[in-house]
């Protein structure tokens, strides 16, 4: 090991602002989607959808986890980037420079986009080889939590030890 500072500790680099302000853009959209789809399961409506598939994906045993809709969960994951990564640009914007605090946030926020992703493959694997349909806002959110993804690992440190 060249360097044996653990990943966690590290500071995060300097990060343009405009990377950020994308990633919670994408964040507020995956909370659209999410929230729109935990209202309707609330009211007990499948919304309308263009391709055929959704009312199987979204009454599945698999919309729900110990009775709490997905997209709920989904719902506060969303929040969760949008919020962690307004908190860092909210402090540039305000003081033209973001603390130690800010970035460790960023950071966590970011590095949380991998549960994200991986639940995102999980609900495709599902929709594809178990339940035998697709959702359209399903597969919405799995491209939102991936575009995140994406960005939180062109972002994050590239040695992890």
């Amino acid at each position: 090991m060249q360097n044996s500072t653990p990943f966690f500790k590290r500071q995060l680099a300097n990060v343009r602002p405009g990377v950020v302000a994308v990633f919670f853009l994408v964040a507020l959209i995956g909370f659209a989607d999410a929230t729109f789809l935990t209202v309707e399961h609330y009211r007990g409506v499948v919304p309308p959808c263009t391709i055929a598939g959704c009312d199987t994906v979204l009454t599945s045993a698999y919309a729900t986890m110990l009775g709490v809709p997905d997209s709920l969960i989904g719902s506060i994951f969303y929040f969760a980037m949008a919020l962690g990564s307004f908190m860092y640009l909210e402090s540039l914007m305000s003081n033209g420079t973001v603390g130690p605090r800010q970035r460790a946030i960023l950071k966590w926020t970011l590095f949380a986009t991998i549960l994200g992703f991986l639940a995102s493959l999980g609900f495709v694997f599902l929709m594809a080889f178990v339940i035998h349909a697709w959702c359209q806002y399903c597969i919405g959110s799995a491209l939102t939590s991936t575009i995140l993804f994406i960005i939180a690992m062109c972002i994050l440190p590239k040695k992890l030890v």
